[in-house]
């Protein structure tokens, strides 16, 4: 063995030593990836890897799915696109750098300070809205129009120059307020003959009894494209992109029992005695319907 190591030691010395293979000899060093070959992202996936969504927002993806769900609402970079209730702007972070950065537009239709109730929540909704618009003043977010959406608001934009109206997990809301119709009614208006409008909504079971006020936050997937046709669109299709299986939509505080509200109780402070908040936080985020309808040419 020691003879056998000595003469591999020895060859190895007289490798070193020799004379170097000139590059004519020398095989091609293995290249590095070219940069047509390295993976670029698309405008879509820069959009959503950009430094303005957070760590926290980001980990939601593997629940909301954005890529997919607005790749399946089919929308461009160059787009004139409504979204409706951004609430604390967690697509408006994806969609806002998404169409300033190929042409396109954003316009963020919020909470309407005429409708509320009372002074208090009239101001409210003022300096909420003034938060948002000032989160938004960066460059790289494009310039967003404002407009806003209520029972009692006007047209949602000029009639017919829209290409797209995009609501997340709205309907029941408008259910609560008794004018989800209005929606779909401006949302046609709004929208350029074929315009899509894509919703995103937490599902009821067809088998469950469905609130009229949606006070649970489950909406059954028929309600919503029977609005949808009575306004004059036209469905085009479903996808289960957003689908829970797990999730049974029984829960005892509605669909906020779910992440990311996660509930312990009821708005008077009450829990049951057998509440488990691990089974819910391992059910994760709702089971959700993705409906695309389109307006007829």
């Amino acid at each position: 063995m020691k003879n056998i190591l000595m003469a591999g030691a020895a060859m190895a010395l007289l490798a070193a030593c020799g004379p170097k293979s000139t590059p004519a000899e020398s095989p091609a060093a293995p290249a590095a990836a070219a940069p047509e070959a390295a993976a670029e992202l698309t405008p879509l996936e820069a959009a959503i890897n950009n430094d303005a969504r957070s760590d926290e927002e980001k980990a939601r993806d593997a629940w909301r799915h954005p890529a997919e769900t607005l790749a399946f609402f089919g929308i461009e970079p160059d787009d004139t696109v409504i979204e409706i209730w951004p609430g604390g702007g967690w697509y408006t972070n994806i969609l806002a750098p998404y169409l300033a950065a190929g042409g396109g537009k954003l316009i963020a239709a919020g909470f309407d300070p005429a409708a509320a109730p009372d002074e208090a929540r009239r101001q409210r909704t003022e300096e909420r809205l003034a938060e948002f618009k000032a989160n938004y003043a960066d460059p790289k977010f494009g310039t967003i129009e404002y407009t806003v959406f209520s029972g009692i608001s006007g047209p949602l934009t000029e009639p017919g120059t829209v290409d797209a109206i995009l609501t997340f997990r709205n309907v029941h809301n408008w259910m609560a307020g008794s004018f989800t119709e209005k929606f779909f009614t401006d949302a046609y208006a709004a929208l350029k003959p074929g315009g899509v409008l894509g919703v995103v909504e937490h599902r009821l079971p067809s088998t469950a009894t469905q609130d009229p006020t949606g006070s649970t936050g489950y909406v059954h997937e028929d309600f919503v494209k029977a609005r949808a046709i009575a306004a004059g669109f036209e469905f085009v299709g479903a996808s289960d992109i957003n689908a829970n299986p797990a999730d049974t939509a029984d829960h005892p505080f509605g669909v906020w029992t779910l992440p990311p509200v996660s509930s312990k109780a009821d708005r008077d402070g009450n829990t049951p005695d057998d509440f488990d908040p691990t089974r819910y936080t391992d059910i994760g985020e709702s089971d959700r319907m993705t409906l695309k309808f389109v307006k007829p040419d």
